[in-house]
This record gives structure tokens, C-alpha cells and sequence, in this order.
């Protein structure tokens, strides 16, 4: 059974300021959801499940359907604030979804093989979907699961800082711990630090660190709704709370369900975190086509 995609496109983009999940960046006004699926495909991906709000639905389907038709099979996962909160009252103010592994949940019914997880707005480089596919093939179970995890230093923006969930992993490569730290950025003399509520703190440049590309078995989506249901127990009045990707691995590495895999890509990483890393991004897909890694038209 080929492996699925699941790519995350429900954000509002409040940074970005605008549908960025949408946006050209290639020569013919390719996004960079077109690399990954292009990537995915020619790494023997069998299927893409988009995780939208539904008001994005008829834009997704005019970009990609056509294209993508006898190529790969296209299906879509819809996440609002109210999908899976049951009895659940939430804050009045709340506008967005509930995170990362919302998503994940609210691709219940849509995904029932392995498959793995990334953002619609990050370039990951096709050295991580040939080691994601290899994973999801040949070693995800129940009880294991992977990372795919990029240096640090590969991952950061010139325009503000970013956010990484950072690993830490045992001799054998295992994820003991990730932690999501919300406000990276270069001091400019070599060092790299994130801030908290109490300080700063510097991180190793070479850290491998979590940019949302992640493996996992279908029974992770079970996980995810019994403790979103737990989540939402303690936040669901939070208006800004969110129920991160990272929590779910956590929890299944402390409850000792199973392990998770840190496997190391060379692919550099590269995003629209703000609108003005737009540039760069147009510039960085240019040199892969001048270089020859991709066609300079997609489809």
C-alpha cells in the first residue's frame, strides 16, 4: 500500500497576511505545495489529503484537481473550530483552528494507511519524502512512528523569528523529548537563541529540530481525539490554546506507546513564515531549477 501525504493548509496566515498557502512562487506560479506533491509523487507518495477550511475548498480544487488528475489521488479534510469539541464550549472570541493535531484528527475517515504530515507553506526537498516514503513503507507500525528532522541553522528566517519544535534524541536516534520553542532567531554573531517567559537561551546550531514532517501509523488519529477531548477538558475556554503536533509524540514516547525515529535529511529547508521571506523563496526555487533538481515548468 503506498503511503499518504497530509498537508496542512487550514492556517489563517496571520503573519504572512494573506492565503499564502495559495500563492506562486515558481516561474509559472507554481506554490510550494506544487514542489512537495511533485516530490511526493516521483517518491512513491500514492495519494494527497489537503487539510483545509472549507471555505478554501473551491480555490484548492481550481489549482490543483486538473492538474493533478491520473497523477496522484486528491481528497480533502476539513478543520474548523467546532470539528470534533462534542459538548465542548468554547471562548466567543476564538478565530482559528485548534492546531496541528486538530488537523490530524479532522483527517478521521479520510486516512487509514501510513502516511506523513507537513505545512503547505514549507519547502522540504526531496531527500525527506524518499526517507519519509522509505520509513512509511518499510518500518511505521503501531508503534513507531519518525521525525524528519532539519539542522537549525537550515531553517531560520532574515525577516523575525520562527518556530521549531527542537528533539532530543538517545544514542540509537530515538526521540526522548520535543520541545516547542516559539521565538527562534540569530543574534548575528554565530549563536542562535529562543526566548521564554523568563530569558534567553542559546541553541546549538546543528540541532535537529522539527519543521511538521512527520511519519505516522493510522491508529495516531484515534490518539489525537482522545486527548484533544483532554485538551479541550482543560483549554476549551482558551482562546488561544492550541494542540500541537509535538504533544501527541510527547505523550506517546512518555506513555511508553511506542518510539519515534528522528531521521536526518540534507535537504535545506526554506518558507514564507512573513511576506518578506517571499524573495528569497522565489530566488532559492529558481537556483534548484538552474541547478537542475526541478523542471522549470511542474506539470
Amino acid at each position: 500500500m503506498q503511503p499518504t501525504l497530509v498537508i496542512l493548509a487550514a492556517g489563517m496566515a496571520s503573519r504572512y497576511g494573506s492565503m499564502k498557502q495559495v500563492a506562486g512562487f515558481g516561474p509559472n506560479g507554481e506554490t510550494i505545495m506544487d514542489y512537495s506533491i511533485y516530490d511526493a509523487i516521483r517518491a512513491g507518495f500514492g495519494k494527497i489529503v489537503f487539510v483545509i477550511r472549507e471555505e478554501f475548498a473551491d480555490n484548492f480544487k481550481k489549482i490543483f484537481e486538473e492538474k493533478l488528475k491520473g497523477k496522484i489521488a486528491v481528497d480533502y479534510a476539513f478543520q474548523d473550530i467546532r470539528s470534533f469539541i462534542g459538548n465542548h464550549e468554547i471562548h466567543p472570541e476564538r478565530k482559528k483552528p485548534w492546531g496541528t493535531a486538530h488537523a490530524v484528527l479532522c483527517c478521521k475517515g479520510k486516512v487509514n494507511e501510513p502516511f506523513a504530515v507537513i505545512n503547505a507553506d514549507d519547502f522540504y526537498g526531496f531527500d525527506a519524502f524518499k526517507k519519509a516514503k522509505d520509513f512509511l513503507t518499510n518500518q511505521c507500525n503501531d508503534q513507531t512512528y519518525c521525525i524528519v528532522g532539519y539542522e537549525l541553522k537550515k531553517t531560520l528566517s532574515e525577516n523575525g523569528s520562527v518556530s521549531r519544535g527542537v528533539t532530543k534524541v538517545d544514542a540509537d536516534g530515538n526521540l526522548i523529548e520535543i520541545n516547542e520553542r516559539t521565538k527562534i532567531y540569530p543574534l548575528g554573531n554565530g549563536k542562535i537563541v529562543y526566548e521564554d517567559e523568563s530569558s534567553m537561551h542559546e541553541l546549538p546550531s546543528d540541532s535537529l529540530v522539527s519543521m511538521n514532517y512527520i511519519c505516522f501509523a493510522p491508529n495516531v488519529i484515534d490518539l489525537c481525539e482522545r486527548l484533544f477531548n483532554e485538551f479541550l477538558d482543560r483549554n476549551s475556554k482558551d482562546p488561544k490554546s492550541e494542540f500541537f503536533i509535538p504533544f501527541v509524540t510527547n505523550y506517546f514516547i512518555q506513555s511508553k506507546s511506542g518510539s519515534v525515529k528522528v531521521i536526518p535529511t540534507s535537504s535545506q529547508w526554506f518558507g514564507v513564515t512573513y511576506k518578506e521571506d517571499a524573495p528569497a523563496v522565489q530566488a532559492s526555487i529558481n537556483t534548484l531549477i538552474n541547478d537542475g533538481a526541478y523542471p522549470a515548468k511542474l506539470w
